[in-house]
């Protein structure tokens, strides 16, 4: 998704994620398309659950929903992922994207099964 790892806080579980959309990206109206919206969504809250995780889980998502607040520009965006909580079974995740100018752009919320990394050693 041509994703930059920026920060992870440790007390709050949040990811902080940058993504530069290609434009291969766009839409026909100038803008990232939705579906490539939901996978930067779905990819920041993963990396939450990763980093708040120690690198041992990935979310298998249940359940996506996904909001549009406004049209996400094809410049750097900052995404933000955290974990709400975090149980054995469950893992309930969010996710929110911003522009340069802090304006939310779209936000998910998602519950998962928090799986092992795939080939990671047991």
């Amino acid at each position: 998704m041509g994703s930059e790892f920026v920060s992870f806080d440790e007390e709050t579980a949040t990811a902080t994620v940058e993504y530069t959309p290609p434009p291969s990206f766009a839409s026909p109206r100038g803008a990232v398309q939705g579906g490539l919206i939901g996978g930067f969504l779905d990819e920041v809250m993963g990396t939450a659950l990763l980093a708040a995780t120690d690198g041992e889980l990935l979310p298998l998502n249940l359940d996506c929903n996904i909001s549009f607040c406004r049209m996400v520009p094809m410049e750097t965006i900052t995404a933000k992922g955290r974990v709400v909580r975090l149980g054995r079974r469950i893992a309930f995740l969010e996710g929110e994207l911003f522009d340069k100018q802090g304006n939310l752009l779209a936000r998910a919320t998602s519950t998962a099964i928090p799986t092992p990394v795939p080939g990671a050693e047991d």
